[in-house]
């Protein structure tokens, strides 16, 4: 039976991989026509892509650990090199990424471009691609074979050694992304002029001054606008779209803005630095438990690939607490921006024009906002704004 189910899970992945590699070059030969702006179907799409990405990934990752992964251990009761399983996992990177690209083309890219929310070219997302793809293999190889050594090490106690890693591996990640990987895909610049100095001073009035504020060339990959706040230490920084800074009425803007610095007094950043090392520890133990076989290693590729199907599961199901927590500190970000702007009605109009902007939906199946979105629906959001505005 488990033979049967993992082949059907190939044959399933391998059918939809090939019927978007047809559409991606059907659409490279003649471009798809563009659709009509439609927040409902458009939003319906991209649920139905999430969900087969995830049905789709869980497929992938059962067929390796259990079917491609034993395949490739030694067959002659030797113990695996380390450099052997450091090459199949470079390989499974690569093998993966490049089992995806058709899809991605054509539930992303194409997909965008289709709903005039994006002007990118062909080519430049490729070449983003290509930048993802080295920038995975450079920090995954490694984080997976420090794994295996932990296990290796203390087949027991891993989960602790890993949970323990965990920390300095994401507060490096806040301090590295922002400085030198997300440069690699757009171009920051300081917001300069009167408009930045209302921003310092609303920033300086919470003990925010120190923040760096940066314009970024979102128009680059999508027509979207938004802002966020990224960052730790000396790296603390408000980011703010092209897409916002030249389509928004100032005093909207102003208000995305003080919304994102919402988070920043606030320490959002170290609150998911927090949840990120309780949801760590619950996955690396659960996980552990889930992998193990009586009598072998979880430090082989077999191991190893088993590992990440538990992972990628107990991450599924933590799902909805993480987006759950997210939810929270939207509203909280919210209800800072009311009052450091006292300009709620400002906040509404913003959301208003982010919502026409972004093609949201004002409102998406509970199920979604439950289970998987980060921000509270547009349609409460615009409603709290809205009575704050009439209240105050």
């Amino acid at each position: 039976m488990r033979s049967f189910l993992i082949g059907l899970g190939a044959g399933v992945v391998l059918g939809y991989t090939a019927i978007r590699a047809r559409e991606a070059i059907a659409d490279c030969a003649r471009p798809a026509p563009e659709l009509a702006s439609d927040p409902a179907a458009y939003g319906g799409m991209r649920r139905a892509y999430m969900l087969a990405g995830i049905a789709r990934s869980f497929a992938t990752l059962a067929t390796t650990a259990y079917a491609v992964a034993p395949a490739l251990e030694p067959t002659d009761g030797t113990t695996e090199p380390r450099a052997r399983r450091i090459a199949i996992v470079a390989a499974g990177i690569v093998a993966t990424t490049l089992l995806e690209l058709p899809i991605d083309y054509v539930e992303g890219f194409v997909l965008e471009r289709r709903y005039g929310l994006s002007k990118q070219t062909a080519e430049a997302w490729i070449a983003d691609r290509a930048k993802g793809l080295g920038l995975s293999l450079a920090l995954t190889v490694p984080l997976v074979e420090a794994l295996a050594f932990a296990i290796e090490r203390a087949p027991e106690s891993w989960p602790l050694i890993a949970t323990a890693g965990t920390l300095p591996l994401v507060i490096l990640a806040n301090v590295v992304a922002p400085t030198y990987i997300a440069p690699l895909f757009n171009t920051f610049a300081p917001v300069e002029g009167d408009f930045a100095n209302r921003i310092r001073e609303l920033a300086g009035r919470y003990g925010a001054g120190d923040a760096t504020i940066l314009r970024v060339d979102m128009s680059r990959q999508t027509e979207k606008a938004n802002a966020y706040v990224t960052g730790l230490f000396g790296t603390k920084r408000i980011v703010i779209g092209d897409t916002l800074l030249d389509r928004f009425e100032e005093r909207e803007t102003l208000f995305v803005v003080a919304h994102e610095l919402g988070h920043y007094v606030a320490a959002d950043v170290w609150r998911g630095v927090a949840l990120a090392m309780v949801s760590s520890a619950a996955i690396f133990f659960g996980s552990r438990q889930m992998a193990r076989r009586d009598g072998e290693s979880l430090a082989t590729t077999t191991g190893l690939a088993r590992l990440a199907f538990a992972m990628s599961l107990l991450g599924t199901l933590a799902g909805p607490v993480l987006a759950g927590f997210s939810r929270n500190r939207e509203r909280a970000a919210d209800r800072f921006a009311i009052t450091a702007t006292s300009d709620a009605s400002s906040g509404a109009a913003a959301f208003r024009r982010l919502r026409e902007r972004n093609m949201a939906e004002d409102e998406q199946p509970a199920w979604m906002e439950t289970l998987f979105s980060s921000h509270p629906s547009l349609r409460s959001r615009i409603a709290a704004l809205e009575e704050a505005a009439a209240s105050g």
